[in-house]
């Protein structure tokens, strides 16, 4: 399986050690937006050829599998240019700028017969599975509501983050609703369904930046602050909280309620309690080497095989999911703009 990554920095934190434990997997190519960064990291790994230029990548072999890991705003193009030129491709978080755009990257897959996923690696974390086993099972009875909650505080310093930095600008896909939110809308629809109606919002709290290196002032336009309230449908109320502007950084806690028990699960320790009706909490964290690396390392398996057999991944989130959890991203913000309930369905109009 001949691999093409774009992206060299989430690539040198995940996807290349995780492609080692894929047998037949062979990374040719790597491109970057600076050639020092692509040409250090394939250099580390043993990657023969490094560009600046993914197009010209692209342009120059044969991929089965291109992963991407880029900014936001450069998902669309690049997966089209990676499915036109024949591979699968595995995308990072969130989807997309809107519900648009994964709508035609969902539409030129399946035109293409080619295997496509959205990197929502939590989805193989052992601990999120065993969440997943619990409710499919009915050991919480009816799943009334759930709370989840995301408190950082490296937003906070104004000069916390550079000038230019992605993450902070709108226009190029950033801010915690899609790097956080994007995650916990697939968890809970995996978990419980799909989403009936949404309401919420992913403000800018602190626009106001300097540059850490230079002290120019500069204005962040992405969400640094972002909270929605779901109602699945099958009538589950969901309440989520993020921010990355926080005095104090309070980890990411998700405490899901139902008729007949309760689940708990940080990220500080990676604990999973669950406690029945009347009884204590106990203790059934399933042990772990790492929240993203086991995951990661499982996902890449499941996209390899799935690939190798000619199928759909069996697990995981595809371009389909990457669609659905979109469109739910897109009416927190329709929602905090014209301050009302949106049902998801309302952001595909004209997709």
């Amino acid at each position: 399986m001949r691999v093409g990554i774009i992206g060299a920095s989430f690539a040198k934190a995940a996807y290349l050690p995780a492609l080692r434990h894929v047998p037949g997997a062979e990374v040719v190519a790597l491109a970057s937006a600076r050639m020092e960064s692509a040409r250090g990291t394939a250099a580390e790994f043993g990657v023969p050829h490094a560009y600046d230029d993914w197009e010209a990548m692209l342009a120059s072999h044969d991929f089965d599998l291109v992963c991407i890991a880029t900014p936001t705003l450069l998902h669309e193009a690049q997966t089209l240019a990676a499915i036109a030129a024949g591979a699968h491709v595995l995308c990072e978080k969130p989807t997309a700028m809107d519900a648009g755009e994964a709508a035609r990257m969902l539409a030129a897959a399946e035109a293409a017969g080619r295997v496509h996923m959205i990197d929502h690696e939590l989805r193989f974390n052992p601990n999120r599975m065993h969440i997943a086993e619990l409710i499919s099972e009915g050991a919480l009875g009816e799943i009334r509501h759930v709370d989840i909650s995301n408190i950082g505080k490296s937003w906070t310093d104004p000069a916390s983050r550079p000038s230019g930095d992605w993450w902070s600008l709108a226009e190029k896909g950033g801010g915690r609703l899609g790097a956080n939110g994007s995650h916990q809308v697939d968890l809970l629809r995996w978990w419980l369904g799909e989403v009936a109606w949404v309401s919420g919002a992913a403000p800018v709290m602190v626009p106001d930046r300097l540059d850490p290196s230079t002290g120019e002032p500069w204005t962040a336009t992405a969400d640094d602050v972002a909270f929605f309230t779901l109602e699945m449908a099958s009538g589950t109320v969901v309440q989520v909280f993020m921010s990355g502007v926080a005095a104090h950084g309070m980890g990411n806690a998700t405490r899901i309620f139902g008729s007949e028990g309760t689940i708990t699960l940080s990220n500080d320790d990676e604990r999973l309690m669950f406690a029945r009706g009347g009884e204590d909490f106990q203790d059934i964290t399933v042990p772990d080497a790492g929240i993203w690396n086991v995951s990661v390392v499982a996902l890449m398996q499941e996209l390899a095989s799935a690939i190798r057999d000619g199928r759909n991944p069996s697990r995981g989130a595809t371009f389909a999911d990457g669609l659905a959890n979109q469109a739910v991203l897109d009416a927190v913000r329709l929602s905090g703009a014209e301050r009302r309930w949106v049902q998801p369905e309302e952001t595909l109009v004209g997709s």
